[in-house]
């Protein structure tokens, strides 16, 4: 009897031993993982905080070579000249939200109906079309300023905040076209069918059905639209020559500026401060409907 209980004791023990060695396993994987996204974290939080610690110290010690990493005595110095610097920083600001504003408008007027007809209608070669939309994607955008910056001027538009929202419509378009077809497609086609029984035409169909389902789209492509104008600088140099008009890229780069053609680089890393908070801003306050919008459309 003991003999058996035993040769089962063995068994038992034996059935578990792999079932331990895999939970084991399982166990030393998530910490490898959260030991490299702990990694990726600090890479990507690093120089985001050495700017910030560069711009709370003082100018002099800002420029000092060899660098400091910690500041040793606090001042705000470099954001008061950040926020008086030339027209002021709230014109800049302004300038920049409202090119971001109308570029996100623009982006949806344009892109929302486009991707609705070539999702939902049977165009005749609607794929060749869409594909056509797509190659806007692979023209270099520094190849596009120059004939833009000849016909905006010839229209009015060059020095204005329309002409600088335009052309970073022209440049985000396909994409956010792209991103909104997969969203119209993921929408299930029983639900068009019983807004078209009930009544709804195309334009009721798409304002009352489609795009209370598409939040997800619309709200990505508005985050990727603002982030896109926000952070642009070629065609705010190009496009915008007055300095009433300069958006914050470009006001960066004139704030670097220090004595004898040295970089001021605690005013430099204090514009880049004020310059990020938006973009974070949104983007957390967006996060969970950029996550979905993106991935929709994915999976069928």
């Amino acid at each position: 009897m003991t003999s058996v209980t035993a040769d089962i004791t063995t068994r038992v023990a034996a059935a578990r031993a792999p079932t331990q060695t895999v939970a084991g396993s399982h166990g030393s994987a998530r910490y490898l993982v959260a030991a490299v996204c702990i990694f990726l974290i600090a890479m990507m939080l690093y120089p985001v905080v050495m700017s910030l610690l560069a711009s709370i110290k003082t100018p002099a010690e800002a420029m000092a070579a060899p660098p400091t990493y910690l500041p040793h005595t606090l001042s705000i110095a470099n954001y008061l000249k950040v926020y008086n610097y030339q027209a002021g920083l709230p014109v800049y600001l302004f300038n920049s939200l409202s090119v971001a504003f109308l570029t996100i408008v623009f982006c949806l007027a344009l892109a929302v109906p486009a991707a609705y007809g070539l999702a939902r209608f049977p165009v005749p070669g609607k794929e060749l079309l869409f594909i056509t939309l797509l190659l806007g994607l692979m023209i270099p955008y520094q190849a596009l300023v120059t004939p833009l910056y000849l016909m905006f001027s010839k229209l009015g538009l060059s020095n204005t905040q329309v002409g600088l929202a335009l052309v970073h419509t022209i440049v985000q378009l396909p994409f956010s076209v792209f991103l909104l077809r997969n969203s119209f497609e993921a929408v299930p086609k029983a639900l068009e069918e019983a807004a078209v029984i009930d009544g709804c035409n195309s334009w009721q169909t798409l304002w009352r059905v489609f795009m209370p389902l598409v939040k997800a789209g619309i709200i990505t492509v508005i985050l990727f639209a603002f982030i896109a104008s926000w952070n642009e600088f070629l065609g705010a140099l190009i496009f915008m020559s007055r300095e009433d008009n300069f958006t914050i890229p470009i006001m960066l780069v004139s704030v670097r500026a220090g004595r004898h053609g040295a970089v001021d680089w605690g005013a430099l890393q204090a514009g880049v401060v004020i310059a990020i908070v938006p973009c974070v801003a949104i983007y957390v306050l967006l996060q969970k409907h950029y996550m979905s919008g993106f991935l929709s459309g994915a999976v069928k």
